[in-house]
């Protein structure tokens, strides 16, 4: 999976988790300002609740809307050997058994990720433990994750 590739596809899932939760929100917002909604006595809760629900969900769709303009906006940079990992790389990393897993180091949208099996990538951000152990790293450096100790075999 080359990088270009990669960002649209991550673009393209945060085009439709903005989608999704924006009209998520709107139907939580209608019902907690809905006229049968209106609190009868104190334990009649809905529209509070839906309220709740509502702002929780602006908020997330206001970070996700955040990270797509980053993204939009990203210039993938090719992989310099002397600076080592940075951000818009794409890192293989290999554990003591051989396997293999694939992050690219991205400036938001942490825990995502992108294709199955061997083209499983996810995306990691540089707050993240692994991405702070990753800057500037080279391949045939290690990081350690508690136990684990993973080797990086390749940066793009």
């Amino acid at each position: 999976m080359n990088k270009p590739h990669l960002l649209a596809q991550i673009v393209a899932i945060l085009e439709h988790d903005l989608e999704v939760l924006t009209r998520a929100a709107q139907t939580a917002y209608e019902t907690a300002t809905a006229e049968e909604n209106i609190a009868e006595n104190k334990y009649d809760t809905l529209g509070l609740e839906a309220s709740y629900l509502a702002t929780g969900q602006a908020r997330r769709s206001a970070e996700i809307r955040q990270a797509l303009l980053i993204y939009q906006q990203l210039l993938l940079r090719e992989h310099d050997p002397a600076r080592g990992v940075q951000v818009s790389n794409l890192v293989t990393l290999e554990d003591e058994h051989g396997g293999q897993r694939r992050v690219f180091l991205g400036p938001e949208a942490a825990g995502l990720k992108i294709g199955q099996g061997d083209e499983l990538v996810t995306v990691i951000t540089p707050r993240s433990p692994l991405g702070q152990q990753l800057l500037g790293k080279k391949v045939d450096d290690e990081v350690n994750l508690g136990p684990q100790v993973l080797f990086i075999v390749d940066v793009v």
